[in-house]
C-alpha cells in the first residue's frame, strides 16, 4: 500500500471530484479529436470551416448523446485513476526495463547532485550564503527524493511520492504507507479536506497529462497524411507536459500536507487504537515501530489497552412535580 492508494467512498465518484478529475479531461480530448474528424481527418487536407459548421448544426439530441458518451467514458476510466498515477510514477512493465534503468540512473545523478549541494565545506566556517544554499538543497533533497537509494524511481513524480512514503512519519517510528490510511481515518474534517484538496489537484493533473498524451497519439494517426497540420499534435503534447509539471508540484504540496498531519495529529491514533499515550520520544518511537511491524507483517506486539470510561447514564424520566398545597389542607 502507498500514500497514493488511500481511496474515497464510492459516492465521491459522482460529485465534484469526478467532474473535475474524470469528466473534464475526457470531454476536452474527445472534442479535440471530433474537431479533427469534422475538419476532414484522416484525409489529406483539413477544412476548419466545415468543422465549425458541423459543430453548429448539432441538434439537442446529438448534443445530449455526446454528453452521455463522455460521461460513460469518464465513468469507465475512473477506476483507472490510480494506475494513471502509477504510470507517471515510473511503475512500468518489465519490457520497459531499459527505459526504467535509464530513468533511474538519471534521477540518481540528480539525487547525488543535491546531496553534494547540501554538504557544507569543512575547511572553514561557512558563510551565511553557503548555509542558505545548503539548506535549500537539503530541503529539496528531502522533499523530492527518498532516503533509501533503492527506492529511487525513474521519474520526478515517482521520486516526490516515494519521498513522501519513505519520510512521512519516519522520525517518529511510523511506516508511512502503513500508518497513513489509519491516521487519515481519524483526522478532523478541516484537516482531511485540506489533504484531499491537494490530492485532488494531484489526481487532476495526472489525469490531464495521461489523457492529453493519449489524445496526441490518436491525433498523430488522424493527421499523418495532412502535411504541416500534423504539427497540431504538439498542442496536446504541450498540455501533457505542463500537466505533468503541475502534477510534480501538486505532489510536493500533498507530501507536505501528509507530513504536517503526522507532525500535529499522530497522537490522535492512540485513543482510536485504545492505546496509552507514550511518555517520551523514545517510547513513542518504540511503540510506533511495533505497530508498523504489526500492520505490515502481522508480527505480534505486546500492548496494554486503555478504554475510555463509559459516560454516566442519564435518567430519562422527568422529575416529579410537587403538588401545591390545597386550600382544604390549609383550613
Amino acid at each position: 500500500m502507498s500514500l497514493t492508494a488511500v481511496g474515497r467512498p464510492p459516492t465521491a465518484a459522482l460529485g465534484g471530484r469526478f467532474f473535475v478529475i474524470g469528466h473534464v479531461p475526457v470531454c476536452a480530448c474527445l472534442l479535440f479529436v471530433l474537431l479533427l474528424v469534422w475538419a476532414g481527418a484522416p484525409g489529406t487536407a483539413l477544412n476548419w470551416s466545415a468543422a465549425w459548421r458541423r459543430a453548429g448544426t448539432l441538434g439537442a439530441g446529438e448534443a445530449l448523446l455526446l454528453l452521455f458518451g463522455t460521461v460513460v467514458a469518464a465513468l469507465v476510466l475512473h477506476p483507472l485513476q490510480l494506475p494513471c498515477v502509477r504510470l507517471l510514477e515510473g511503475y512500468w512493465p518489465s519490457w520497459c526495463g531499459g527505459l526504467t534503468r535509464w530513468g533511474t540512473r538519471r534521477q540518481e545523478r540528480n539525487r547525488q547532485r543535491l546531496i553534494r549541494a547540501a554538504e557544507l565545506p569543512g575547511d572553514a566556517p561557512p558563510s551565511s550564503a553557503a548555509i542558505h544554499v545548503a539548506g535549500l538543497a537539503d530541503s529539496a533533497l528531502r522533499a523530492r527524493f527518498p532516503q533509501q537509494p533503492h527506492l529511487v524511481r525513474p521519474t520526478r513524480l515517482g521520486n516526490v511520492l516515494a519521498a513522501a512514503e519513505d519520510r512521512c512519519g519516519a522520525p517518529y517510528g511510523w511506516d508511512g504507507p502503513m500508518a497513513w490510511p489509519r491516521l487519515h481515518a481519524v483526522l478532523g474534517d478541516v484537516v482531511k479536506e485540506t489533504v484531499e484538496d491537494r490530492r485532488d489537484a494531484l489526481d487532476a493533473a495526472c489525469r490531464v497529462s495521461v489523457a492529453s498524451a493519449l489524445c496526441a497519439v490518436i491525433s498523430s494517426v488522424l493527421l499523418a497524411r495532412t502535411g504541416w497540420w500534423v504539427l497540431l499534435v504538439l498542442a496536446p503534447l504541450l498540455v501533457s507536459g505542463l500537466a505533468y509539471h503541475a502534477a510534480v508540484h501538486a505532489a510536493l504540496a500533498y507530501g507536505q500536507a501528509v507530513r504536517v498531519c503526522f507532525d500535529l495529529h499522530r497522537f490522535d491514533l492512540y485513543p482510536a487504537l485504545r492505546l496509552p499515550l507514550p511518555g517520551d520520544p523514545d517510547q513513542e518511537h518504540q511503540v510506533n515501530t511495533a505497530l508498523s511491524e504489526f500492520w505490515r507483517q502481522g508480527r505480534a506486539m505486546k500492548a496494554r489497552y486503555e478504554h475510555p470510561e463509559p459516560a454516566p447514564e442519564r435518567c430519562a424520566c422527568r422529575p416529579r412535580r410537587e403538588e401545591p398545597p390545597s386550600d382544604a389542607a390549609g383550613g
